[in-house]
């Protein structure tokens, strides 16, 4: 259930600095990329090791491992939330503290596992700052 929250923004942070100590964080230590293909191509063209797939009007963009230089590439990163942690507004939250640190924007899937708390988040970043945003996401979770 989506959790609906009212109040400072200071209570805010406190909740959600709350939230990322309790979640799982998973580091993908290979770098990912989007990868297309038409509708008529699925489901053949999708890759095993896709982490997302998701759609338009026009094509299926997949997220699957990649080292081409040739492509946008990025670090990859995972947060399982527990059940019953309220972690509304999270993704603005951290994409925000990502934005004033680091200079630059996220991108974000969520999927749900009702056997495993319920939420996740893939998150991915430009592999170029990759390193320096997984360094901060594994202080804040790791933050007393």
């Amino acid at each position: 259930m989506v959790d609906i929250s009212y109040e400072s923004s200071s209570d805010t942070e406190e909740r959600l600095r709350r939230v990322i100590k309790k979640a799982r964080l998973k580091i993908y230590s290979q770098s990912y990329a989007f990868q297309e293909f038409s509708h008529d191509e699925f489901p053949r063209s999708v890759h095993p090791g896709a982490l997302a797939l998701i759609r338009d009007d026009q094509v299926w963009s997949q997220l699957v491992p990649c080292v081409d230089q040739n492509e946008d590439l990025f670090s990859i990163f995972r947060f399982h939330f527990p059940a019953h942690a309220d972690n509304s507004g999270f993704v603005g939250w951290l994409a925000n503290h990502f934005k004033r640190n680091f200079g630059t924007g996220v991108f974000v899937t969520c999927g749900q596992n009702r056997k495993d708390g319920g939420i996740f988040d893939y998150w991915g970043v430009p592999i170029s700052v990759g390193g320096d945003v997984l360094q901060e996401v594994a202080r804040l979770v790791a933050a007393e």
